[in-house]
């Protein structure tokens, strides 16, 4: 602090008054806010010899203001997937501690379920519909945003969460949790987020290898707390048939989940935001349905069954498969069903038409003269989709069930789930792009986890999702153009159990963990990641 010195010929009260002038100038300039919190005002400088006795009486100086505290300015929370956007503040942030509680805001009752879920997370209490106090988040419905988006608000040791639907209120909650479970706190500031991908999540494959409803759930809440939404329920391969059945209980493996069992799964996943999508394969895949009915199995000229594969030219055949399909979308209440449609064996011949006449012969009569097997392998696919339509699903379909060139074309309802460019007659990415279809990403490349790693297929790390993969690389390593950016609808990885006993249950859960942590962080943000691939992985460790 600067000292003030009265010098020269000043005498008696006009030297008081200039001391004491100077003297409130200096405390004044001392009284701004101070990390320190400590100051204090410069004494009248009294060398001259006047007599304090000589001065006049005065009022009693006022007390120095208690200085207010300064913070630095706030950084973005640390979470996985990274938040698209916060606006710093100076504050202390928010800690959870008494008495902080979660609170609903007016006409947002709904989000009861997802306020109760964050307060035993965060260990505070839950106190429902009542106005926001000291410490409390607050969770509101409403605002302007797209699906899925929320505003995170802290401010005077309060947090807010709103959003235009649970979703997104929902996935303001993952963003606090992971917050506080890594730093402690919540920063100061107003996060603003929103995903950059509608379709986010996991395949797993149940049909070739039990798993039990427990571990399906363990990933259901893994899923959530990375802000993914959709779970692919493969329960139907060669190997086996997972889910009880009503309409066809002849075709359930000894091993599967009973109906209590789904719906207490499903339970689970709609509160937390996850949408399950069924798949029932045909018409290949189909080896655990034939295997109580093999009047049904595909055969060529030579009367040699081909494994997995149903006759298609059989009414039959279709009555069956569309049993399954009514009964399991009443099951399942999503709004999307996979008919699946990929490696159907028919057309993995030289010549469909001479291995296979009774499929010609049944394409030219419901096709005309001019179609062949795969146009009535197209139809099957149509004639699934519409079951599912019917029932109000949208359908799904493997990219190699969709040919080109044809008497027949897969109605462009049909989403395109591309994971293969290995097989016959193999169509780029960009031809499905091209004709306006809608593709999700599953590329085998990057995405695949098959068990006992066969057919050349390695396990996928994090670190090569991470760094090198985007959901425009739909097809080996290579990028599609930009501008079909909105045309894909966003990826899942896929755990499939091709060799049944090379992994537990256990092992599968420890395999993906990363590089399902790396794919939420690239569905949701399509931005270069700013973190390294090591401290990614480190932050993983703190706030998962």
């Amino acid at each position: 602090m600067m000292r003030y010195s009265i010098r020269g010929p000043h005498k008696g009260p006009a030297l008081l008054a200039t001391a004491v002038a100077l003297a409130t100038v200096a405390a004044c300039s001392s009284g701004s806010p101070s990390v320190s919190g400590t100051s204090a005002a410069a004494p009248a400088d009294t060398s001259s010899g006047t007599s304090a006795s000589a001065a006049p009486t005065s009022a009693p100086p006022s007390p120095t203001p208690t200085p207010t505290r300064t913070y630095p300015l706030s950084t973005a929370p640390r979470t996985i997937p990274a938040v698209r956007d916060h606006e710093a503040a100076r504050g202390p942030g928010w800690k959870p501690a008494a008495p902080a509680g979660v609170v609903i805001a007016a006409n947002s009752t709904g989000l009861a379920d997802e306020g109760k879920l964050l307060a035993g997370e965060l260990g505070i209490p839950y106190r429902g519909a009542v106005a926001a106090g000291p410490g409390d988040v607050e969770l509101a419905l409403g605002g302007a945003g797209a699906p899925e988006s929320y505003t995170l608000t802290v401010r005077d040791n309060r947090v807010r969460i709103s959003g235009p639907d649970e979703a997104g209120v929902f996935y303001g909650t993952r963003t606090l949790k992971q917050s506080v479970k890594g730093s402690g706190a919540m920063p100061e500031g107003v996060v603003t987020d929103a995903p950059a991908k509608p379709q986010r999540g996991l395949n797993v494959d149940i049909a070739r290898k039990y798993f039990t409803a427990g571990w399906i759930e363990d990933r259901l809440r893994e899923m959530a707390d990375l802000k993914l939404n959709q779970f692919g329920l493969h329960f139907s391969d060669d190997q086996g048939f997972r889910i009880a059945s009503d309409s066809h209980p002849e075709i359930v493996s000894a091993q599967h989940l009973s109906k209590a069992e789904v719906r207490r799964i499903l339970a689970l996943a709609q509160s937390l935001h996850i949408t399950v999508v069924p798949e029932i394969d045909s018409p290949g895949h189909l080896g655990a349905v034939l295997r109580a009915h093999p009047d049904l199995q595909l055969r060529n000229v030579q009367g040699v069954p081909r494994q997995g594969a149903i006759d298609i030219s059989k009414p039959a055949s279709a009555r069956i498969v569309d049993d399954l399909l009514r009964e399991y979308s009443a099951l399942f209440p999503g709004g999307w069903f996979h008919v699946g449609a990929d490696e159907y064996q028919a057309l993995t011949v030289r010549s469909p038409s001479t291995s296979y006449p009774q499929l010609a012969t049944a394409a030219r009569q419901k096709y005309g003269p001019q179609a062949g097997v795969q146009d009535l392998a197209e139809g099957w696919l149509n004639d699934r989709a519409a079951v599912v339509r019917a029932a109000g699903k949208t359908a799904k379909a493997w990219n190699d069930g969709f040919f080109r060139g044809g008497v027949v074309t897969a109605d462009r309802r049909i989403e395109v789930e591309y994971w293969t460019g290995k097989e016959i007659g193999a169509r780029p990415p960009a031809e499905y792009l091209a004709e306006g279809r809608k593709v999700v990403n599953l590329n085998d490349e990057y995405l695949y986890y098959v068990l006992g790693e066969p057919n050349q297929f390695t396990y996928p790390t994090g670190r090569r999702i991470y760094e090198q993969w985007t959901p425009l690389v739909l097809r080996g390593t290579t990028s599609v153009a930009a501008r079909y950016a909105p045309q894909i609808l966003g990826a899942r990885l896929a755990v499939w159990c091709d060799l049944s006993a090379a992994q537990t249950q256990t092992q599968v859960a420890a395999g993906i963990r990363m590089p399902l942590t790396a794919l939420a962080q690239k569905v949701w943000d399509a931005r270069t990641p700013t973190l390294t691939w090591e401290q990614f992985r480190a932050l993983a460790t703190q706030v998962r």
